[in-house]
């Protein structure tokens, strides 16, 4: 698998070029992308052992079909919204407490993992199942390696019997029993679903990997 130097266009360039007021164009998509992740926060689906959420899921879709620019632009906004207090966080939730607090690693991440997907998704990352799936599991891990950062500097702060409550013996794997193992299972069923998605879009819009 290798990366291409070649920049390809994304979902979103596809069909709706930038050729004509780009700055309008990116406006509307971010807040737009905004919203959607907003309203994916508030999805559940009752998985057992732990229900699964859509934030991700629309996280990375949105940072392969912007583009590393736009996407990150996007998710950097919904942290915004959500810094002011808008209600755009999961269970409605808003304010600066929420990016400071357990998941506030994650948030961040998403940032990061929307512009690295949106960067692979330029270089045709998001034609085939195979490479789409690699993007996302790639957007995956960035997402828990900042998040379990996070969430190990907040159980080294609590005290070990905190760290005890949740069956680990250290601050990481605390972070790891109940920041990571909980959701891999929902993960690893939202990035099969968005492997079979992307590709079937660009199909949809006449686009093949050899287009440019």
């Amino acid at each position: 698998m290798t990366v291409s130097a070649a920049v390809h266009p994304t979902i979103a360039s596809a069909l709706w070029p930038d050729h004509t007021r780009p700055a309008v164009r990116a406006v509307i998509l971010a807040v737009l992308g905004s919203l959607l992740v907003a309203a994916s926060a508030q999805i559940q689906i009752p998985l057992w052992p732990v229900p699964v959420t859509g934030q991700t899921f629309a996280v990375l879709v949105i940072g392969m079909a912007y583009g590393w620019r736009l996407g990150s632009a996007t998710l950097a906004l919904y942290l915004f919204e959500g810094a002011i207090g808008l209600p755009v966080f999961s269970n409605f939730s808003g304010g600066w407490q929420v990016l400071t607090g357990t998941t506030g690693g994650y948030l961040v991440g998403f940032v990061v993992a929307a512009g690295v997907i949106g960067w692979l998704a330029e270089r045709g990352w998001d034609r085939r199942v195979a490479t789409t799936a690699a993007a996302m599991l790639i957007g995956n891990v960035i997402i828990y390696v900042l998040g379990l950062a996070w969430l190990t500097n907040f159980f080294a702060g609590v005290g070990a019997e905190y760290v005890a409550s949740t069956g680990a013996k250290t601050a990481f794997g605390a972070a790891i029993a109940s920041g990571m193992l909980p959701f891999l299972l929902g993960d690893g069923l939202k990035l099969a679903l968005a492997a079979v998605i992307m590709p079937a879009a660009w199909s949809r819009v006449g686009k093949t990997d050899t287009d440019r």
